[in-house]
């Protein structure tokens, strides 16, 4: 009973919300969100973030929620191959077998080792032989197993002055490696990734990512089937689009035109930009350079990784060709705001055909992730 008056209670209070908002009456916002939860099992924060009482047929037929998004991923990123993804660390060492392009890899840290070897390190002292030993003078240090750009260290410049290891941070801020690695957590240090010009120039401080939504087919061909790009602010290294606060864009799939390009402040608080807000570049309407090449390119990185055969990359545009900054085995849906579609038909397509081998039994998922 208890339980059923909190939900009542927050239904009104999201009604209330909501129709303050957006003019629009109770009754009309009662019935459309009961609609959308039974038929695509939409929550109450989907429907506020989304802005549904906005949204037109397209979005509202296309968009993935949560609910539908599960049992997908469950069966075509299993359980067992997710750690690829979420563990910076191995997925180093998963994209290094296959070739796929990625920053170099110096060290990689955790203080519950006892073994090192030329990037191994479990303390200060073969942390610091590791970096001196490769020359490192500048570096990107993350955290294992962080998402959404938490846990990035920019260090710009670094010291080796007697026994201290100094390191200048992107911001401004001095730091020495033994305060870092007080925190008791792995850590990963690879090289600082140089973007093209075109890249550059969106804004510096950050490296400016495009997230290619790719899925895996049984005919062991890929498909791209959804694109959007993440610019950052001045004075934040990274370009994260969950909490606001950057410049998110669409980008045409067939010629690598950004379009539908928004200032997202936050849920709620977004609008329709062309050129970016900081630098004043032109953002609507230009066409990433060489793109052919980087579709080519990101394609051949999912068909090299058939454990996870629905991936969202994290990409940086570099002289040399796309490189990977990391894998995403279960997204957020953020990127259908921008996009404004979704990309519902296409990961149920692809479930469709990976459950009709599973059926015939010519694969397997017993292992698949449990949300329960």
């Amino acid at each position: 009973m208890r339980n059923r008056r909190k939900m009542i209670k927050a239904l009104l209070l999201f009604l209330k919300d909501v129709h303050e908002k957006s003019g629009k009456s109770y009754y009309f916002l009662l019935n459309d969100f009961v609609h959308l939860k039974k038929t695509k099992k939409i929550s109450i924060e989907e429907y506020t973030n989304f802005e549904f009482e906005n949204q037109g047929r397209e979005f509202r037929d296309t968009f993935m929620s949560e609910m539908e998004q599960r049992p997908c991923l469950d069966l075509l990123n299993p359980k067992k191959y997710y750690t690829i993804a979420r563990n910076k660390y191995f997925s180093h060492l998963f994209l290094e077998a296959k070739s796929i392009r990625k920053s170099e890899l110096y060290c990689y840290y955790h203080p519950e080792g006892r073994l090192k070897n030329d990037h191994v390190a479990y303390d200060y002292e073969s942390v610091v032989e590791v970096l001196k030993s490769k020359e490192v003078h500048s570096c990107v240090i993350k955290t294992t197993e962080s998402s959404h750009g938490d846990g990035v260290i920019v260090v710009n410049k670094i010291k080796y002055i007697n026994e201290k290891c100094i390191l200048y941070l992107f911001n401004g801020r001095v730091l020495e490696l033994k305060d870092i690695l007080k925190e008791y957590e792995p850590l990963i240090f690879e090289s600082v990734i140089s973007q093209t010009e075109q890249f550059k120039k969106f804004n510096s401080s950050s490296v400016n990512t495009v997230r290619f939504m790719t899925t895996l087919y049984p005919t062991g061909n890929a498909k791209i089937i959804a694109i959007w790009m993440k610019f950052g602010r001045p004075g934040a290294c990274v370009d994260n689009a969950g909490a606001g606060g950057n410049i998110d864009a669409a980008v045409d799939i067939e010629t690598g035109k950004i379009y539908n390009v928004t200032q997202f402040n936050g849920w709620g608080k977004t609008k329709p930009i062309t050129h970016h807000p900081d630098s004043g570049v032109l953002l609507e309407g230009i066409f990433i350079e060489n793109w052919e090449d980087i579709k080519r390119d990101v394609l051949r990185f999912q068909e090299s990784l058939p454990y996870l055969k629905a991936i969202g990359w994290d990409i940086a545009i570099t002289p040399e060709g796309p490189l990977v900054v990391e894998m995403n085995d279960y997204w957020d849906r953020t990127g259908q705001l921008f996009i404004r579609k979704g990309w519902k038909k296409e990961i149920q397509d692809c479930y469709e055909q990976w459950k009709k081998l599973e059926k015939e039994g010519k694969v397997s998922y017993k292992m698949g992730r449990s949300y329960e």
